[in-house]
């Protein structure tokens, strides 16, 4: 196993490797696998990048991001350049139904309404705007209003999902699915591999709420 001190240099080296990542505003602290981030970049989509890096280095069980956003002030943009710019990016965007969102911007910070039909659309409208210039975060209260869908049925093509796309976690997880809402259980090995869990989840049809208690143990059978 890393020690807490080797996860925190490979943090650093994966944030430096990372061209999306300010690395030198970065500051890194590991405590029993549980990696922190501290410090200040210019937007929220280097954050997240910031956030991701550090996800995909083994031995990082968890990662508190307490970086902070500070838009430099000649690259500031108004709250209704930003909302305009919201806007643009939804309706460019192929996977995107624009005419049922809606968005609000207040000192920078975008928040998203509406309805989608899957999970997946959620996401996809959250990630065309938080890359958005002068965005400072972003609140997603976009809801799911997929069609109805028998719990066996979600059950039998999230299990297919699994099989397909992350075969070696599907003997170690377990499925709860109720009216649309599944809680996923269970362990797995790595970030990416509950990543990998959750994507197959998020692409059923029917699912409408995630509940996740998958547990990181980089060494599990």
């Amino acid at each position: 196993m890393k020690t807490d001190s080797e996860i925190q240099q490979a943090v650093l080296q994966e944030l430096k490797w990372d061209t999306r990542v300010e690395e030198t505003d970065v500051g890194v602290e590991v405590d029993e696998g549980v990696v922190t981030l501290t410090g200040t970049v210019s937007s929220w989509a280097k954050m997240l990048a910031a956030q991701e890096s550090a996800h995909r280095v083994a031995g990082v069980l968890d990662v508190a991001n307490d970086i902070k956003v500070k838009v430099p002030g000649s690259f500031g943009r108004t709250d209704t350049d930003i909302a305009r710019a919201v806007r643009s990016a939804l309706e460019w965007d192929v996977f995107v139904p624009d005419e049922r969102i809606r968005s609000s911007v207040s000192d920078g910070w975008v928040t998203l309404d509406g309805d989608v039909d899957f999970w997946n659309q959620r996401d996809d409208v959250e990630k065309c705007v938080r890359n958005l210039g002068g965005v400072r975060g972003v609140s997603n209260k976009i809801q799911i209003k997929s069609p109805q869908v028998a719990p066996s049925e979600v059950r039998k093509s999230i299990e297919d999902a699994l099989e397909r796309q992350a075969e070696r976690e599907a003997g170690r997880i377990s499925l709860d699915v109720r009216d649309g809402r599944v809680v996923l259980s269970g362990v797995v090995r790595s970030w990416a591999e509950k990543e990998a869990v959750i994507g197959a989840t998020k692409g059923t049809p029917g699912v409408r709420d995630i509940d996740d208690h998958l547990r990181i143990k980089p060494f599990a059978a």
